[in-house]
């Protein structure tokens, strides 16, 4: 007590005593210990203003959410507190946005909290602030919890969301099966949604029985190209960062003209071009992979002599000579010569002169 008092001297040591004598008259302190006590913590607060909240001052679940008052306990929310926790946002969307909170979320559903009354969708929250967290270090009661989200919530029914659930850890932990649910209780129209859900899924799932009844429903690559409501890549775009191949190959063949056009993820931005984006510094997750990439969209129909959208007068190549890119030498060729190489000999013999039929041998003559 003696330490406390140590940090106070004039108006800050009568501020505890004016404290102390209040808590007394108010029946709050009536002995000399709580009276003590009481100057002593008052004494902290005032040597510790300005920082963090004292946890003693915290309720159970601010304590359990913020984390730096010691480890969640099970059981340890009052009910009031989960109705009434005091915090700056919805108790479930700060739970639900980091793995290290997701203990807490059973317990806040049993005790009365609702997404509904969640300014931002708990799920959506988590996909925005982690595209693919690794759900398979979640036990099964906060795997169950973030499942009754998905379900329970129709907000979660987003690009973000969408993307998130069908990442390779949500596959493990078998949290993608809340597409399938969504699916078949027709909550993924073809017509209505504010993104297309094969562009919202990652690129690895393409491959997918989910994505072809996707199809087999009316749902089509190119309806999934343009604006959407989301902050998370397109899929298409996605894929090109990552150099997925798989994927890449997927949309060229429901979209060939992709190769040299995307459309932009906001209405009001203009198109852009593969090529350009691949020789960007820091597009590729994989910088190292760039000259590949390149050969790989010419092989797929890209033009290095095409404009660019927001600046007409340059080409690819010129925007490669700008920025001296290590492909340029794979971009700065005839067009012709650079799709040829990469087609099977008698194609690319047919494709220099103009005509496969000058390279097709004559039909074979059997003699009598």
């Amino acid at each position: 007590m003696l330490t406390a008092f140590g940090l106070l001297s004039g108006c800050a040591a009568t501020s505890v005593l004016t404290f102390a004598y209040e808590q007394a008259n108010e029946g709050q302190c009536i002995s000399a210990g709580c009276a003590s006590m009481a100057m002593l913590k008052h004494a902290i607060d005032k040597a510790t203003e300005g920082d963090p909240t004292p946890c003693h001052k915290l309720n159970s679940v601010e304590r359990a959410i913020e984390g730096r008052c010691g480890p969640y306990q099970p059981g340890s929310l009052l009910t009031k507190d989960v109705t009434a926790s005091g915090l700056p946002q919805c108790p479930l969307t700060l739970a639900a946005r980091e793995a290290r909170t997701w203990p807490v979320l059973p317990e806040l559903l049993a005790k009365g909290a609702v997404p509904e009354t969640c300014h931002v969708a708990p799920l959506v929250a988590l996909a925005q602030a982690t595209p693919c967290p690794d759900f398979t270090r979640a036990t099964a009661e906060s795997l169950t919890a973030l499942r009754w989200l998905a379900e329970a919530d129709a907000r979660s029914i987003d690009h973000d969301v969408v993307r998130m659930l069908s990442c390779p850890s949500a596959r493990e932990a078998g949290l993608s099966s809340a597409l399938e649910g969504w699916l078949a209780q027709g909550q993924l129209p073809a017509r209505g949604l504010s993104f297309g859900v094969l562009g919202a899924l990652h690129p690895g799932y393409l491959d997918s029985d989910f994505a072809r009844a996707l199809e087999a429903q009316g749902h089509t690559a190119r309806a999934s190209l343009g604006a959407y409501a989301g902050t998370l890549p397109g899929g298409f775009d996605l894929a090109l960062r990552s150099g997925d191949r798989a994927a890449l190959d997927w949309w060229f063949l429901r979209a060939p003209d992709l190769a040299n056009r995307v459309p932009s993820r906001q209405a009001n931005q203009l198109p852009w071009v593969p090529l350009a984006r691949v020789i960007t510094p820091a597009y590729l997750a994989q910088p190292e992979r760039q000259g590949e990439m390149v050969s790989y969209l010419i092989s797929r129909g890209a033009d290095p002599s095409r404009s660019l959208p927001h600046d007409p007068a340059h080409s690819v190549v010129s925007y490669a000579r700008q920025l001296k890119s290590p492909s340029l030498a794979l971009l700065d060729v005839p067009v012709l010569a650079g799709r040829a190489s990469t087609l099977p000999p008698v194609t690319a013999a047919a494709a220099a002169v103009g005509s496969v039929a000058a390279v097709t041998p004559p039909p074979a003559v059997t003699l009598p």
